[in-house]
């Protein structure tokens, strides 16, 4: 009996490589990566021998070097590690802090209190900063089609007030006026000045500003929108702003970790064990 030619759908399909074909190579191809470069007795990191990077580059400039492929200059730096020091804590009325606080009081280690902060910075805590550097690059984006920056602001916030009546970097639940915002934007404008960043995301961020003012209830700008600024003048994508404040709070969350796993608590909650949630009975039926 004669076999039935194949049909044209099995002969244009491509043969399936057994496991015993795969090759070394492709296992290493698997794991391509630019980032790192690792052979018995050689680590490189973005082309360059760490130990190279090991007491001459400072932690901020490696952050840049690892996310950009290239070392930055020492103003862009300075720049970068300023929003990283301004980011780094905000007490425990943050949630990422007090959960790690409790957290490490269950008998987990440290690793594990910091991932549970971590793992609380969403788009409400924590993902302000990327949602604003794509405000602040839209309003950009409008100025340069309308040529005045201003309008474009006005057009912008309505637009995404009209979503929503929280507008990402501006106003703060505690601070009339942020405390970080003024040293930050200082240190942009002279960066502007120096020729070391373009200055559009500043202006855009100033005309937010401007146009919040003239609310009954002023609305400044915060620490989410003064990072969102740095890192948007230093050409970061709007989502390493979060990645980046993300890096940035895990230091204040490992301190205070650590601080709470000294002082012998066990099972800390949210509220002293003294005081007791109210109750809210059933409601009665109709």
């Amino acid at each position: 009996m004669t076999a039935s030619p194949p049909s044209p759908e099995a002969s244009a399909a491509p043969a399936v490589r057994t496991l015993g074909e795969t090759t070394t190579a492709d296992v290493a191809d698997w794991w391509a990566t630019g980032v790192s470069r690792m052979a018995p007795g050689e680590l490189e990191l973005r082309g360059r021998p760490v130990q190279e990077l090991i007491g001459t580059t400072g932690f901020a400039a490696t952050i840049w070097l690892m996310l950009r492929g290239e070392l930055p200059s020492p103003q862009q730096a300075q720049l970068l590690e300023a929003a990283l020091v301004a980011s780094v804590d905000h007490g425990p009325q943050a949630p990422s802090i007090a959960v790690a606080r409790m957290a490490i009081t269950c008998g987990v280690g440290l690793n594990n209190a910091m991932a549970t902060g971590v793992n609380l910075l969403g788009d409400v805590h924590g993902g302000a900063g990327q949602q604003c550097v794509e405000l602040l690059t839209e309003i950009r984006d409008r100025g340069a089609e309308n040529g005045d920056i201003d309008v474009a602001a006005t057009e912008v916030v309505a637009r995404w007030r009209a979503q929503s009546r929280y507008l990402p970097g501006f106003g703060h639940r505690f601070h009339p006026v942020d405390p970080r915002r003024q040293p930050l934007l200082s240190l942009v404008e002279t960066a502007v000045a120096a020729g070391t960043v373009p200055g559009e995301h500043l202006r855009a961020a100033y005309a937010i500003e401007n146009l919040l003012a003239g609310r009954s209830r002023p609305v400044p700008m915060n620490i989410d929108g003064a990072t969102a600024v740095i890192y948007a003048e230093l050409g970061f994508p709007a989502p390493l702003a979060r990645g980046l404040f993300v890096l940035s709070r895990s230091v204040g969350i490992l301190a205070h970790a650590w601080e709470e796993s000294q002082q012998g608590r066990r099972n800390k909650g949210p509220m002293p064990p003294a005081i007791l949630p109210s109750y809210v009975p059933p409601a009665a039926a109709g």
